[in-house]
């Protein structure tokens, strides 16, 4: 785009066929326009026309912010079909068209309405077309053009951040980086200098300075010590324009931190200490704390305790508490105070991490003296050694003498001491010691093969203070003494095939021995004299503590000889001999053709047809099941025979026979019929009882019918005695015991049968008071009171 002093853009009306051509430019006040190309003619490609003006506008640039009282004129716009007769209107659209731009339909001037910001639009697109006001048809192409806004300095310089926080480590070389600040403007970078910003400092000299143009912060000042100082809040100023007057400009605080260093040695407060602890203290305990001060903080302020001379630096440590800092002096062998009463040691305190650069400033550590005091006490006697090993025959006799300990009282008095044996450890008493020598001694026979190993106990205690006293463990050894006679390792039960040939072997025996012969077990294998001469097995020693049976002879019958016992001797070959005799069974048995076992009974050749042991079992089992069927259905028999006649008071029969139940009253006319009682030709004849078979069967007895009027009372008396001489009546007689509570009852009767002769009304609250078993009697009748009340 080339830049003139006026501008000037025109169109041309289009012709039937479309072409390129160049717009003619014209000088006006403003800006020139882009040349834009024509299109291709329809016809013809390969021809260029040039069009004539269509229309033109002379602005295309706003200033921002406007704060004229008129509307700001943008450009204007005309065609060359306008004849000024007002037969044209001008239509703008786009980016703001009829808000923010208005057109003069008539004249085609554009007018921006309100304020623009170039910081929230820079370029509006809009489009402009002329149309035939009567027909509403376009008499020329519809054009774009673009509208942009001029900035000017309207908006301050922003930082990134309102407070800014930076470190740097303190003793710092000037120039060194702390932060970098940002600050942006709002306004147009590629217009003059409105976005141009510069910082500078306000506040932190002369300990930091800031680059004018890139807002980095560095170290202005030498040797900044943060034991001094720490903290340190700085002011940066970003202003634009450069920074030239009229600038505006923005402010950020940066607080800056200076990070500590080791730039610091350990220091002691005191140069001598002094410590006091008992020579009974045991290793690791600690008898005091000593600190060097450190200026710095966290790891460099990290210190090291050692002891690096002194003549106790063998008897005592030092170890560094992590939390505190501090030296813990400890104990690190058993003292003796009647050995060495004062020990001075030497303690240097230093810090772990060094920074070279600081060395200059001296040596990063520190020492001090420390006299540790040892005082008396009084002690437990101490055995000569810390473990006694004892070794004794286990076929000593009792009150024999296996060893002796020794102990005596360290302290200066040398008090005299006594032993004895800790019985927890020796709960049998088969030891025994001499309180005065410490000679130990059995008390009962020992077996080796019982306990190996008896571990117990001496105590020695001072006799003049019964307080002190000391253990020591004391282990004795039982040797072995050839005591016991070998045995068979297991039992052994062989068998030997009928069909066996003679020297086959059967059977391997080993043998056992509680005993532990230095040089080891050697058994020898025999049979017994009284079955060598005459045997049918042979022993063969293998020389290797095992022995073979073999046959002596072809062939075995075990019909004739089914078991044989065959007693062997096995000695051993220490002083003294000990010798056993076992017994090996020999069973004969009827063998496959490989040697393996089939049977071993003669009853099974001479009983082929007996039954096996399984199906004995099983008859025996049918046998019992059936046993326990039969006595199950005899004594269900017999209780069903006991069942009482009525079993509860839901028997469908009569409700009345049930004795515990009071009725449902007056209106209960479904419970029972009193007529019944009262005419037993309402029974059936032929009604016999349910519940027995009757030893004869006698007819019913007639009995006349009671008057209606009949008291209830003489009625029952004369069925009972009825009742009582007739042999067919069935034992309901129980009825008439309870059906009526006499004239002599405080509560007069319950029967719902008097009832009917009441004429008044009757009160039933008294139920309530008799308790919960009338409870529900008295809900029945009460409420039937209320019935009536309502």
């Amino acid at each position: 785009m080339r830049t003139y002093r006026y501008f000037l853009l025109l169109f041309w009306v289009g012709q039937p066929y479309p072409t390129f051509s160049n717009p003619l430019s014209k000088r006006t006040s403003g800006f020139p326009a882009k040349r834009k190309a024509l299109e291709l003619s329809a016809n013809s490609r390969n021809e260029l026309s040039r069009s004539k003006r269509s229309w033109m506008w002379n602005q295309f640039f706003l200033l921002e912010e406007y704060t004229g009282s008129d509307y700001q004129y943008v450009g204007k716009l005309h065609s060359d079909q306008d004849r000024g007769d007002g037969s044209l209107k001008y239509i703008l659209s786009g980016d703001g068209a009829g808000d923010l731009f208005i057109i003069n339909e008539n004249t085609g001037d554009i007018q921006a309405t309100k304020r623009l910001d170039r910081e929230e639009k820079p370029v509006y697109i809009l489009r402009a077309q002329a149309v035939n006001r009567r027909t509403g048809r376009p008499v020329e192409p519809e054009s774009e053009f673009i509208i942009k806004i001029h900035d000017i300095n309207d908006n301050e310089p922003i930082f990134t951040k309102d407070v800014y926080t930076a470190t740097v480590p303190e003793m710092a070389d000037v120039g060194t980086f702390v932060v970098q600040v940002t600050a942006t403007d709002a306004d147009d970078p590629t217009y003059g200098n409105s976005a141009k910003v510069v910082y500078s400092i306000l506040q932190g000299q002369p300990y930091f300075s800031v680059e004018s143009e890139t807002g980095i912060i560095k170290t202005a000042l030498l040797n900044m010590d943060r034991e001094n100082r720490e903290q340190y809040q700085v002011v940066i100023q970003a202003k634009d324009m450069g920074g030239q007057m009229g600038g505006l400009s923005g402010t950020t605080t940066v607080n800056i931190t200076l990070t500590d260093v080791n730039d610091n040695p350990p220091r002691f407060p005191q140069s001598t200490y002094q410590f006091k602890t008992p020579e009974s203290s045991p290793p690791g305990t600690p008898i005091g704390r000593i600190k060097a001060s450190d200026a710095d903080v966290g790891e460099n302020a990290e210190i090291e305790y050692s002891i690096t001379d002194g003549e106790g630096h063998e008897m005592f440590d030092v170890i560094t508490d992590q939390e505190t800092q501090e030296g813990i002096i400890t104990v690190k062998k058993l003292l003796d105070f009647e050995k060495k009463k004062v020990y001075t040691l030497k303690v240097e305190a230093s810090n772990p991490h060094v920074e070279p650069r600081f060395l200059y400033l001296g040596p990063f550590k520190d020492s001090a003296t420390v006299r540790i005091v040892v005082d008396d006490v009084d002690e437990p006697p101490v055995f000569s050694k810390l473990a006694y090993i004892l070794q004794i025959r286990e076929d000593a006799r009792i009150n024999t003498t296996i060893g002796s300990v020794a102990a005596q009282d360290p302290d200066a008095a040398r008090n005299p001491v006594k032993y004895s044996v800790d019985r927890h450890t020796d709960m049998d008493r088969i030891f025994n010691i001499d309180s005065g020598n410490g000679s130990i001694f059995t008390s009962k026979l020992l077996d080796r093969e019982t306990l190996l190993w008896h571990n117990i106990t001496v105590i020695a205690t001072e006799i003049n203070n019964p307080k002190q006293s000391s253990r020591v463990p004391l282990y004795i050894k039982v040797l072995d003494v050839n005591d016991n006679a070998p045995e068979f390792a297991e039992f052994y039960e062989t068998f030997v095939c009928e069909k066996a040939k003679a020297d086959q072997l059967i059977q391997t025996l080993r043998a056992v021995d509680k005993d532990d012969p230095y040089s080891g077990h050697q058994f020898s294998f025999s049979l017994a004299p009284e079955a060598a001469s005459g045997s049918n097995f042979t022993i063969q020693d293998n020389k290797d503590n095992t022995a073979g049976i073999l046959t002596r002879k072809n062939g075995y019958n075990r019909h004739e000889m089914s078991t044989y016992l065959l007693p062997v001797v096995i000695s051993d070959n220490d002083y003294p001999v000990q010798s056993s005799t076992g017994t090996v069974t020999v069973r004969v048995c009827a063998c496959d053709h490989h040697g393996n076992m089939q049977s071993c009974h003669a009853e099974a050749l001479i009983h082929p047809t007996g039954l096996s042991t399984g199906a004995l079992v099983a008859i025996l089992l049918c046998i019992v099941i059936l046993l326990v069927t039969v006595v199950l259905f005899a004594a269900l028999r017999r209780q069903r025979k006991k069942e009482p006649l009525i079993i509860s008071k839901e028997d469908i029969r009569d409700n009345i026979v049930s004795y515990n139940d009071e009725g449902g009253g007056e209106e209960d006319t479904q419970a029972f019929d009193i007529g019944t009682l009262r005419n037993p030709e309402a029974m059936e004849d032929s009604k016999s009882r349910r519940d027995i078979v009757p030893e004869a069967l006698f007819l019913p007895r007639r009995t006349p019918t009671a008057r209606d009027n009949t008291d209830v009372r003489d009625f029952i008396n004369q069925r009972l005695k009825e009742n009582d001489t007739d042999p067919t009546a069935p034992p309901y007689d129980s009825l008439a015991t309870y059906a009526y509570e006499g004239t002599g009852s405080v509560a007069d009767s319950l029967s719902s049968l008097e009832s009917v002769t009441t004429d008044g009304d009757q009160d039933y609250d008294y139920l309530s008071d008799w308790g919960p078993r009338f409870k529900k009697l008295a809900d029945m009748y009460g409420g039937m009171d209320s019935d009536k009340d309502s």
